[in-house]
């Protein structure tokens, strides 16, 4: 894969007609995923939770949560990252957002992509992350797999990223990513599920 540039990125961002999705009684939230590069490559990082977090224990994610009362998605994804990874970017290393992606658990999640146009070594908390990957560009290159369960009519997908297995919410998010950003096509991902386990 060549070297993604800025610009590029950003174009490819704004010709995609994002979907905003409303979920009645749904809480707001926002995931980053944030283009760095480190050690001559470019990549995004990814979370795995804690097994002893109240939600989502033990999964992947992205950096991100709820947003705060007054919040816009693009403050709180900022918020999170620096929060969860000691990360700091400002407004201006936002270069868009794509689709809105409804989950089991209660919470439509948008997307923030951004450019760190500097390496920041991240200091992940503890207390919401328990090992942090930095997923280069040619690891999402994999094609994701599809699963059937009898719980619903839609495929689950998962990413075989970081030695694991990456289920949806964060696999449809990353998928679309690199469908739409590294790959250039405007690639949906609402038809796809997760697993049970992440229902709750």
């Amino acid at each position: 894969m060549t070297h993604l540039d800025r610009i590029v990125a950003a174009e490819r961002i704004e010709r995609f007609e994002r979907r905003p999705v409303e979920v009645a009684g749904a809480a707001a939230a926002a995931v980053a995923l944030v283009i760095a590069e480190k050690g001559g490559k470019q990549g995004i990082w990814l979370c795995k939770r804690p097994p002893t977090m109240r939600r989502h224990a033990a999964q992947f994610a992205l950096p991100g949560g709820r947003l705060d009362p007054g919040e816009d998605h693009v403050a709180a994804g900022l918020r999170e990252l620096d929060e969860e990874l000691g990360v700091r970017l400002g407004p201006d290393s936002v270069l868009g957002a794509l689709d809105d992606y409804p989950t089991r658990s209660g919470f439509v999640i948008t997307p923030i992509v951004c450019w760190a146009e500097e390496f920041q070594e991240p200091t992940p908390n503890p207390a919401e992350v328990a090992q942090l990957f930095f997923v280069t560009f040619e690891e999402l290159a994999v094609a994701p797999r599809f699963l059937t369960i009898p719980q619903s009519d839609r495929p689950v997908i998962q990413l075989p990223i970081v030695g694991s297995l990456v289920h949806a919410p964060t696999a449809a998010v990353i998928y679309q990513f690199a469908e739409v950003v590294l790959r250039d096509r405007p690639t949906r991902v609402d038809e796809f599920e997760q697993p049970v386990f992440a229902w709750k």
